[in-house]
C-alpha cells in the first residue's frame, strides 16, 4: 500500500499510521522496526513525523494470528478460477482490523474459497482489491490469484472500471445532474474523517437526479476517482449529504448511510471480456426510501 503525504501531519509516524489502518500502534511499531514500513523508501523510526511529500510504503506483517475462516453466507454473483463478484451487505466490514477481527467479508471469502485468494495486499486483507465502507451494500471485486489482482489494480488506477451508486441524500437538488470536482484529503483535527482541502488528491464524483421528494433525493453517482469516503464527502460539500451518514450526515439510524454500490462493470483480467453487474437495492433501503417518499 502507498500513502502520499499531502498535507501536514501533527503526529508521529506509528500513531498516524495506527488510525489511518485501523491497526494497532504496536503492531505498527513493530512493522516500522521490522522494515514493512517505509519513507521515502527508507526505514524511519516510530517518533517519525510525515511531512508533505512523502511516500510511506506499507506491507504490514500482523501480529494477530491467521484470519479464522467463518461460514458465512455469501451472495456471489459471479465466480470463476480468477475473480468473484459478491454483494456486501450493509453492516458487514470487508476486511479485519482493530476491532474487527471476526465477521467481515474476508473472514467468510477465507471459508468460502479455503484460503485461494490473492496476497498482494497482505494477510489481513486476501483478495480485496478494492473496498466499500462497512455501512455501505453493494457489489465487490475480488481477486483470487496475484495475477489477475495486478491487473485489475491498474485498471482501477487507470479508470478502466466503472463503478455506479445510489444514494438518498437530504435535501432537495434542483439540478437534474452536476460534477463535484473537489480535492479530498484527511481532516487534520479528525484522522477519522475526510474533508474538501486544497492539497488533496483530485476527486471527481458525477450525479444525475433520479427521483424528488418533498426533503430528499435520490441520486444516481457515478465515481472517476475512487478516494476514501468519496461519494459521502463530496455530498456533504454540496449540502446534500447522504441520510444516515453517521459521519458526514445530520441524522442516522442503525441501519448506516443510504449508498448503494449497484453496478460494476470491468474487462476480465484474464479472459479479456467487458462484464457487468447489477444488484438490487437491499429490503431496509427500500422501506426508508418508500418512507421518504410518502412522507
Amino acid at each position: 500500500m502507498k500513502i502520499e503525504i499531502t498535507e501536514k501531519i501533527n503526529n508521529r509516524i506509528d500513531i498516524y499510521l495506527s488510525k489511518i489502518l485501523g491497526e494497532s500502534r504496536n503492531n505498527i511499531t513493530k512493522n516500522i522496526s521490522s522494515g514493512n514500513i517505509l519513507v521515502n523508501d527508507k526505514i524511519v523510526k516510530s517518533g517519525y513525523k510525515p511531512k508533505i511529500g512523502d511516500i510511506i510504503l506499507v506491507k504490514l506483517k500482523n501480529d494477530t494470528p491467521n484470519i479464522i475462516p467463518e461460514n458465512i453466507k455469501l451472495d456471489i454473483y459471479y465466480e470463476d478460477d480468477d475473480i468473484i463478484v459478491v454483494n456486501k451487505p450493509s453492516g458487514m466490514v470487508v476486511h479485519p482490523g482493530a476491532g474487527n477481527k471476526n465477521g467481515t467479508l474476508v473472514n467468510a471469502l477465507m471459508h468460502y474459497t479455503k484460503g485461494k485468494l490473492s496476497d498482494i495486499n497482505g494477510e489481513f486483507r486476501p483478495g480485496i482489491v478494492h473496498r466499500i465502507d462497512k455501512d455501505t451494500s453493494g457489489l465487490l471485486l475480488i481477486s483470487k490469484t496475484n495475477k489477475a489482482h495486478r491487473i485489475l489494480s491498474e485498471d482501477f488506477k487507470n479508470k478502466k472500471i466503472k463503478r455506479k451508486y445510489i444514494a438518498l441524500v437530504e435535501g432537495v437538488i434542483n439540478e437534474n445532474s452536476g460534477k463535484i470536482d473537489a480535492p479530498i484529503g484527511r481532516k487534520l483535527n479528525d484522522r477519522i474523517k475526510m474533508g474538501i482541502c486544497a492539497n488533496g488528491k483530485k476527486a471527481i464524483t458525477n450525479f444525475k437526479v433520479l427521483e424528488r421528494f418533498k426533503n430528499s433525493t435520490l441520486v444516481e453517482c457515478v465515481l472517476e476517482t475512487g478516494r476514501t469516503h468519496q461519494i459521502r464527502v463530496h455530498m456533504a460539500y454540496i449540502n446534500h449529504p447522504i441520510i444516515n451518514d453517521p459521519l458526514y450526515g445530520k441524522n442516522f439510524d442503525k441501519y448506516g448511510q443510504m449508498l448503494h454500490a449497484g453496478y460494476i462493470g470491468f474487462i476480465h483480467p484474464i479472459k479479456k471480456e467487458f462484464m457487468e453487474f447489477t444488484c438490487p437495492l437491499e429490503k431496509k433501503f427500500l422501506e426508508i426510501l418508500n418512507s421518504f417518499k410518502n412522507s
